[in-house]
């Protein structure tokens, strides 16, 4: 059974049954229903029209829905007889999904899994263990999603910027359980590239793979995290960083230039440089001033501090670092590895640890941790 060629179908299905009619929560219930009756049926009976098999027993499993339901009868006047079985329309209608899942009335948790849930195919189950709650939890948050877009016309113009912000956060989760989270990520940005002639949406994907090919090293033996400067530059995937490269430098060419297309260049300098010590941060931090101008995000102006600290030594760093909110995530990190450049130990030491209480994981925690004992252990050596 091909559980592949059935994610890749699922969007489509879904468009199909929600274009004739059915509401957004009914249609997503039919064609997992669909799905369940092709895994029982395909192995024996395997179709000729894939898509158009699902097309066919979700719209009937619809219709049936509806007609049991007497509270629905209303609807029914909006049910068209069923198509005489046929080949599907080979129009792809996965990008209309993007824009109804990251519709603006959902939180970014809410869009994120049902992004996941309508255009990825994962399960409620895998989506739950991905984000580490209850499957319980999980088929709520769902429910909730689907009802609030299930009155949402799937014509309606979308926003691209929302999708992408979706998709970013998507591929910031990372790994858990037993779906790969960032991969799912890379894999949904490129069917959206395919449907949509977009710099931007050439930029996050290019920003994925840059920073996906650098995965392998970014993690030691025993779990722990590597920092940038310290990793296995042989570990990285060249083939990714070169597609990646490729994919944004045709984005720039068309001199509209975005907040993704940004990030991804700072992410190509440092792909590029054969080591640490030869990465080009002085035009690292003219494209954090470009991401500065577009964004004004003071998270964009936190990693600007650290860059201008490579490029123009710790103190331009930490001046640039005093403009910005303690209460940042990751100020007091920053602050503590500035420090420790210029030579200030103890302050570092002491940062470094009040920075590993805030840490937002247990890996971050645990790198800080070490990074606090490593200074103290330093400055009592004789």
């Amino acid at each position: 059974m091909d559980e592949a060629l059935l994610r890749r179908l699922t969007p489509g299905v879904l468009a199909a049954l929600v274009r004739r009619g059915a509401d957004f929560a009914a249609a997503e219930d039919a064609v997992q229903d669909a799905l369940l009756e092709a895994l029982r049926v395909w192995p024996a009976d395997p179709p000729r029209d894939a898509k158009g098999w699902l097309i066919a027993v979700a719209w009937r499993r619809f219709l049936d829905a509806v007609r049991a339901d007497a509270a629905r009868r209303r609807r029914e006047d909006l049910i068209e007889e069923e198509p005489a079985p046929g080949p599907a329309p080979a129009a792809d209608d996965t990008l209309q999904l993007y824009f109804l899942c990251a519709h603006p009335a959902l939180s970014p948790s809410s869009a994120v899994a049902l992004t996941l849930r309508a255009v990825g195919g994962l399960t409620t189950r895998q989506i739950a263990q991905a984000y580490l709650v209850p499957e319980a939890t999980m088929a709520q948050r769902i429910s909730r999603a689907k009802r609030t877009v299930s009155r949402v016309r799937l014509d309606r113009p979308g926003d691209v910027a929302t999708v992408l912000r979706v998709l970013y956060l998507v591929f910031n989760e990372g790994y858990h359980g037993d779906v790969d989270l960032a991969a799912e990520a890379i894999r949904l940005t490129r069917q959206l590239a395919a449907a949509v002639d977009h710099p931007e949406v050439a930029g996050l994907l290019a920003l994925m793979l840059l920073h996906h090919a650098r995965r392998a090293a970014r993690t030691a033996s025993d779990g722990s995290l590597v920092p940038l400067a310290e990793q296995d530059r042989g570990r990285w995937d060249t083939a990714l960083i070169a597609e990646g490269v490729a994919i944004l430098q045709a984005a720039l060419a068309r001199d509209r230039l975005g907040e993704f297309q940004a990030q991804a260049a700072v992410a190509a300098l440092h792909a590029d440089a054969p080591t640490a010590g030869e990465t080009d941060w002085a035009q690292i931090v003219e494209w954090y001033d470009e991401l500065t101008r577009l964004t004004d995000n003071p998270v964009v102006r936190l990693n600007r501090a650290v860059a201008v600290g490579q490029a123009d030594g710790p103190r331009a760093g930490l001046a640039a670092l005093a403009e910005l909110d303690p209460a940042l995530p990751r100020h007091t990190a920053v602050a503590a590895y500035l420090h420790e450049r210029d030579g200030d130990l103890a302050t570092a030491a002491r940062l470094y640890a009040e920075a590993a209480h805030k840490a937002p994981n247990l890996a971050e925690r645990d790198h800080l941790t070490r990074q606090a004992a490593r200074l103290n252990t330093t400055r009592r050596r004789p």
